[in-house]
């Protein structure tokens, strides 16, 4: 919560320095936001072959059968969020804003002082290629060297995000809206944003609802006690805004569903990782509303968007168990399969983690739907 307060405060000095400061002072923000913008285009690649290596190298431990069916339904789960997430969007969006707004649009009256160029280390979609395959092989080849070379990586590369990035973002929200504010258009994006925050939170809802709907009728449980007894997840993760440290309550909530102990116990952690449905919807709806107030870019077609949602229901494994974890780990499929500019990535970053801790909750508490249809197709033979 008070990283939402820092960026909260964040925005709101930057829009007072971008409608009063002088010209060179915009100057500095700018120059500021294009050097930061170049060092998280070189931390992405890191984020994927790390986290997505280490994520895959740890399902060794469970048994194929369990691995397999929950890897199964949290993936058809998390696209199938998106999905309806973006025929909600393409249907409201473009009403609540209009079309082409251009609020978020590329801003090109003010110049950075210098250029400072970071080339990361290979593409997003070399890395990921890159992670399937050193991640398939440690689990065939039980190699405990690559393992905790990949491990370690991914811890140094946690507790980057933790004490640069995060602590910086503030400063980088700042800067992009500074930028804005002094080309006049902050509050058009403000207002715009605003109604898209809300409209994500009662999609999270919904697929909630479906969520355990489909679990109590395949189960043969009532889905609204079920759901309610996953209601302490859902509270703490509002409070955690990860889905790792809500973990402990997301099981004892799942097995006072009457899972057993050991689908609870692997299922839930396993989801954690690689199940975030509503980060998910959050992502597709923040990435349409940008593209539909950016002047240089038109309203996404099903063939722009689908093959995003795919992509972004494999690239959720590398989300870092952090605030805003999700939307670092989608940033480079933001700009290579949606042609983000760097204003457009700062202005999904604000947006996405003003609502990341309801993102949170709703992928917790789906993780109990998960879980009872797994203990279901289980058969309950993992009792531990």
């Amino acid at each position: 919560m008070k990283l939402i307060f820092k960026l909260l405060l964040g925005i709101v000095i930057g829009i007072i320095v971008g409608v009063i400061a002088p010209e060179f002072l915009v100057r500095i923000l700018v120059t500021f936001k294009e050097i930061f913008g170049q060092f998280l285009g070189f931390v992405i690649p890191l984020i994927i072959i790390f986290f997505i290596v280490s994520g895959i190298a740890s399902f060794g431990k469970h048994s194929g059968k369990m691995l397999g069916t929950t890897a199964a339904i949290a993936y058809s789960s998390t696209v199938l969020a998106g999905t309806l997430a973006f025929i909600v969007a393409l249907i409201v969006i473009p009403m609540l804003v209009g079309n082409g707004g251009g609020s978020a649009e590329e801003t090109a009256g003010f110049e950075p002082f210098f250029e400072f160029a970071i080339d990361p280390i290979t593409g997003v979609v070399t890395a990921l290629v890159l992670a399937f395959v050193f991640g398939i092989g440690i689990t065939r080849m039980h190699s405990p060297t690559l393992r905790s070379f990949f491990d370690e990586g991914k811890v140094i590369i946690e507790r980057m995000i933790w004490k640069i990035i995060i602590p910086i973002l503030p400063f980088y929200i700042a800067s992009i809206f500074a930028e804005i504010a002094a080309d006049g258009a902050v509050f058009e994006t403000l207002q715009a944003f605003g109604l898209v925050l809300v409209m994500a939170i009662a999609v999270h809802w919904v697929w909630l609802l479906v969520l355990y709907l489909v679990a109590g009728g395949y189960t043969g449980r009532n889905p609204f006690t079920s759901l309610k007894t996953m209601l302490p997840a859902y509270f703490t993760g509002l409070g955690t805004m990860s889905s790792a440290a809500t973990i402990p309550v997301t099981v004892r909530s799942t097995k006072n569903n009457k899972v057993s102990n050991g689908v609870a116990d692997s299922a839930v952690p396993l989801c954690a990782t690689i199940h975030l449905s509503g980060s998910t919807i959050t992502l597709v709806m923040c990435s349409v509303a940008v593209m539909v107030l950016a002047n240089d870019m038109s309203l996404p077609s099903f063939g722009m968007m689908m093959p995003f949602i795919f992509m972004l229901g494999i690239i959720m494994i590398a989300a870092p168990g952090v605030p805003g974890g999700a939307v670092m780990a989608a940033l480079g499929l933001l700009t290579t399969m949606l042609g983000f500019s760097e204003t457009a990535l700062g202005l999904m970053i604000a947006l996405y983690m003003a609502q990341d801790s309801f993102g949170t909750a709703a992928n917790v508490t789906g993780d109990g739907a998960i879980a009872l249809m797994v203990d279901k197709i289980m058969g309950k033979n993992t009792e531990a």
